[in-house]
C-alpha cells in the first residue's frame, strides 16, 4: 500500500510540474527507473501516457489565459509529429542500456544548460 502511495505522490507531483513546464515528465522517468525500479523503455512509454492528460490540462488553461502563439505552435507540431514518429520507430528495438545512456546524457546536458543560462529581463 504504501508503494502505491508513494507511485500516486510522485505522479501527483510530477504532473503539476509537467503543467507549469517545468519538466515533471523528466522527473517522472527518474522516479519510475531509479527508484520504483521500471525499465527505461516502459518508464518513457508511461510518460507518455501520462503526458497527455497532463498537457491537454495545462493547454486549455494556457489557451484561455491568451499564451499561446499559434505560428509557434504549428511549427513545433509539424516539425515534432514526424520525428517523434521516426525516433519511437528507430528506437523500438534498441538496447534498454543503450536508451538509459542516452536519456542520462540529454538530462544532464540540459541541466548544465540550465545552469549557465542567462535569464531574460522582465519588462
Amino acid at each position: 500500500m504504501l508503494t502505491f502511495i508513494i507511485a500516486l505522490l510522485a505522479g501527483a507531483l510530477t504532473g503539476v510540474l509537467s503543467s507549469w513546464g517545468i519538466g515533471g515528465g523528466t522527473l517522472l522517468v527518474l522516479y519510475m527507473t531509479a527508484l520504483a525500479g521500471v525499465e527505461q523503455r516502459a518508464a518513457q512509454g508511461i510518460n507518455l501516457l501520462f503526458f497527455v492528460p497532463v498537457s491537454l490540462t495545462a493547454l486549455q488553461a494556457h489557451i484561455k489565459n491568451k499564451l499561446i502563439e499559434k505560428t509557434a505552435a504549428l511549427s513545433a507540431i509539424l516539425a515534432g509529429v514526424p520525428i517523434a514518429l521516426t525516433v519511437s520507430l528507430l528506437t523500438s528495438n534498441a538496447d534498454g542500456t543503450a536508451l538509459r545512456k542516452i536519456f542520462g546524457a540529454f538530462v544532464t546536458a540540459v541541466g548544465v544548460l540550465e545552469l549557465f543560462r542567462k535569464q531574460k529581463e522582465s519588462k
